[in-house]
């Protein structure tokens, strides 16, 4: 579809969505804003022109990004009592895909929404967390026991399918005996997966993915798509593949036909974490997504080494740390401060980049071999929306509200319930965070949609979407802000996991080194906080700073 077509598709949708309210007289669309990443500033990037610098301020090390892995990064060099460092950030706040928002009603996220109970091999995850006082006792357990507040509430997950909602995400109505059998094969191969060790005794897929095995037909597994290898296993239910589908989407914002096997198997097979007071698939959750990790680990570095964060400051340019000239020259980065309309240079001894890697084309000289390394990355872009409503809407018939509400063959990924966690005692007003990927257009065509396209227009097709399952859902919002991201995550394309291109953003550089979870190739909690720690470990390394390891 061309970008022209689409946008006219989108239009007259809306033109009929305008016509049958004014047949019908619906109550009208409820206020809200337009939101979203900071497009006017991060475009600066392209139109270049900013003014040489005003000011030149040294630091042994420079943070670009506070995101996960930019805030892993400096959580990690406090924790070491080194504090000489500087963490910078182009959003008003810091927190990247993990941010969110607060009304009078709950607060809610603006992107990751949950944390998995972290695998064996997660160690700094598990620290984090024990540090927080959400894992109790022994961080390296084998089954630890977790904060039963952030422990994800019954029930976790149903699906809307066939008119009706269901326990759990694979559809059971109507499905033939075949599809279940190739329900209990898929599992089987999972199953096989997740316990299989390679040659050098290390898991087949991990988390973080730097631990996964090296075997030869493990890794061959990146040069196909997810629904290659699922036809290869002669599996061709339409129920499974919707189910591994919507994986995909939900957690690469990118189908199955086009996510590497690799990665959509790792999606299944990685998530082997245990808890003494919970099962295996429950997630750690708070009604701010995961806002909350991101707020302890700037109140762990605030109390260890003090304020080192600078929002508002624009990284457009990077000079030094690519090998050529003197070996003890600074890296020069000169930073845009948006608030005081100034450029700032700071010549930093060491840089952690933890911003994405399609920036590195637009703000790095020299780096050759980088910039065309960064050309293999694709990103998707994502919407999200906060309703909030004065009750939870009508259900339809079948399984109870959940946490994780899907909607079959939606162009949504379905939405979930901001107040979950308190529903046993609170029935009032809630907020419900809707997500939608856009894996049936190509990202370019995604971003045109979420530049060009009006608020009302987004809000008239969620209400009229979960209006399927919530008739009277319009009636009960009583406001509807819309985000957007239009590089929200990397997609994990056959042949990226395991590039050169890829890896080489792995490596460890003489005064550079990389720390965004796109170096693993997608985005998860793990893989960022995971680049984050490992960067700043070697970056210790390099200063002389006597550390504990929490990779070890």
């Amino acid at each position: 579809m061309h970008r022209r077509d689409f946008l006219n598709s989108i239009a007259a949708a809306a033109g009929a969505a305008s016509l049958a309210a004014c047949r019908s007289q619906p109550p009208a669309l409820p206020p809200g804003e337009l939101l979203g990443t900071s497009l006017q500033i991060g475009h600066r990037l392209r139109e270049q022109g900013l003014p040489a610098a005003s000011e030149t301020r040294k630091v042994p090390v420079l943070i670009v990004g506070a995101g996960v892995g930019g805030l892993a990064a400096g959580w990690k060099l406090a924790q070491a009592g080194f504090g000489d460092f500087l963490l910078v950030e182009l959003e008003a706040e810091a927190g990247g895909n993990s941010r969110a928002g607060r009304n009078a009603v709950s607060a809610y996220p603006w992107g990751a929404h949950y944390l998995p109970l972290p695998t064996r091999e997660s160690t700094a995850v598990r620290e984090l967390l024990a540090e927080l006082g959400v894992l109790h006792g022994d961080a390296r357990a084998a089954r630890p026991v977790y904060d039963e507040r952030h422990l994800c509430a019954t029930p976790q997950e149903r699906l809307y399918f066939a008119g009706r909602w269901q326990d759990g995400l694979l559809p059971q109505t109507g499905v033939s005996a075949d599809e279940r059998s190739q329900y209990r094969r898929f599992a089987e191969l999972i199953e096989g997966f997740a316990h299989r060790r390679d040659a050098s005794g290390r898991p087949a897929f991990a988390l973080p993915m730097a631990l996964s095995g090296r075997d030869r037909d493990l890794l061959l597994l990146d040069r196909s798509s997810m629904r290659e290898w699922l036809l290869a296993q002669g599996l061709d239910s339409p129920h499974l593949h919707w189910y591994v589908n919507h994986a995909c989407r939900d957690d690469y914002g990118t189908s199955s036909a086009a996510v590497s096997a690799w990665a959509g198997i790792h999606y299944f097979a990685c998530r082997d974490g245990q808890a003494a007071n919970a099962g295996s698939d429950t997630v750690l959750t708070a009604p701010e997504g995961n806002a909350w990790l991101i707020a302890g680990m700037l109140r762990s570095i605030e109390a260890r080494v003090g304020q080192r964060l600078q929002t508002g400051a624009l990284a457009f340019r990077v000079d030094g740390g690519d090998g050529g000239g003197a070996s003890d020259r600074p890296i020069a980065v000169d930073l845009w401060l948006a608030a005081e309309q100034r450029t700032l240079r700071v010549l930093a001894g060491q840089l952690i980049w933890a911003a994405p890697l399609f920036l590195v084309p637009w703000v790095f000289t020299g780096h050759g071999e980088l910039k065309r390394a960064a050309s293999s990355f694709s990103y998707a872009p994502w919407l999200i929306a906060n309703l909030t409503l004065s009750r939870l809407p009508d259900e339809r018939s079948g399984a109870p509200p959940a946490w994780d509400n899907v909607l079959y063959q939606g162009n949504g990924l379905g939405y979930i319930v901001a107040t979950h966690q308190q529903m046993r005692v609170w029935q009032g007003a809630t907020v419900l965070t809707w997500y939608r990927s856009f894996d049936e257009l190509t990202p370019e065509l995604g971003r045109a949609a979420l530049r060009d396209t009006a608020r009302e227009v987004w809000a008239e097709q969620i209400l009229a979407e979960l209006e399927g399952p919530h008739p009277n859902i319009r009636g009960l919002t009583s406001r509807l802000d819309v985000f957007r991201n239009a590089h929200a995550m990397v997609r994990p394309l056959p042949g990226l996991i395991w590039s050169d291109a890829r890896t080489r953003f792995a490596a460890d550089g003489e005064r550079l080194r990389f720390a965004h979870a796109d170096v693993s190739g997608f985005s998860l909690f793990e893989e960022a906080q995971y680049r984050g720690v490992l960067a700043a470990e070697r970056t210790l390394r390099r200063l002389g700073v006597r550390f504990s390891s929490s990779l070890a």
